[in-house]
């Protein structure tokens, strides 16, 4: 149902701590021009967890504009279950394509109250639904037993798998087939990934590099791996900015020297300042001062 790139968008806020809806809709633009194949918008990137449910319902808006038909799909990150389903439910309503489904990020569930709680979010929503397995950032783990209790429930229909164990790949793949889409969560995994068998890429130094992003997974796709290699060997100090506490003031800084965006963030998050700062923009500038040319697609 679902392949390819599909950024995780950050969300643009004015200086007084709005929405900036006309700058996300140059930024998403930029995306699909690139030849992302969907967006995802109010993830651990777009700031989510900050956003109120009528703020996520107007990123969501503010994506389906610039689309172009492509799939949509609204994070749903709610510590509750009742306000992941209600929240579920505004998405359908909204026309949102889809939804990514994160287990709460507050109470760490068993598997059994995993299953539960997925389960009663995708029933509201009554869409498609990509899991997003991330052990280390939320602390629950996606096994290979929580979706075989998923499988036969037809709301699952993917899996963003951030476990940043590779191996979890070729282990979905030997277990389920082609029963999941499977995407890879992690930029600095996602060659190895890519050619283990994943079929996406929710990627988030997309947002500043989109034609480096897709050139890779194009590139993997037509089995010209060791064009895709120098590529992703260029871009490896870049996406190496996505595992980090700071990831959002990172690719947000990253942005504003490739497509010339701010990098205003929600508080208690700050821009980057100091050492920090400098050292991201040392490996941005140095990025881009030594970027491959891109071959023919």
């Amino acid at each position: 149902m679902w392949s390819g790139v599909f950024p995780a968008v950050t969300t643009k806020f004015t200086e007084d701590d709005k929405l900036d809806h006309k700058e996300m809709e140059r930024c998403f633009s930029l995306l699909m021009d690139a030849g992302c194949d969907g967006l995802i918008v109010a993830g651990s990137l777009g700031e989510g967890p900050m956003l109120s449910h009528a703020e996520k319902l107007e990123v969501l808006k503010t994506a389906q504009n610039v689309a172009k038909g492509k799939p949509v799909l609204l994070t749903i990150n709610e510590a509750a279950t009742r306000d992941g389903a209600a929240l579920a439910q505004q998405a359908a309503k909204a026309g949102a394509d889809g939804l990514m489904l994160v287990p709460s990020p507050i109470y760490h569930t068993d598997p059994e109250e995993t299953v539960t709680a997925l389960k009663a979010v995708a029933a509201a929503g009554d869409l498609p639904v990509m899991i997003y397995s991330n052990r280390i950032a939320y602390r629950v783990d996606v096994t290979s037993e929580i979706l075989a209790e998923l499988a036969s429930d037809k709301h699952f229909v993917a899996i963003k798998e951030s476990s940043d164990d590779v191996r979890r790949t070729t282990d979905i793949i030997n277990t389920f087939g082609t029963r999941f889409d499977l995407f890879t969560g992690v930029d600095n995994l996602a060659f190895e990934a890519l050619t283990a068998g994943a079929i996406g890429w929710v990627a988030g130094l997309v947002t500043a590099f989109p034609r480096e992003t897709v050139a890779i997974y194009k590139l993997v796709g037509a089995g010209r791996y060791a064009e895709a290699l120098e590529i992703y060997r260029w871009f490896r100090p870049l996406l190496d900015l996505d595992v980090s506490t700071y990831l959002v003031q990172n690719i947000k800084l990253a942005e504003v020297h490739e497509i010339g965006t701010n990098d205003r963030v929600r508080l208690p998050r700050q821009p980057l300042r100091g050492a920090r700062r400098a050292a991201v923009d040392k490996i941005v500038k140095d990025a881009m001062a030594s970027r491959p040319k891109l071959p023919v697609l």
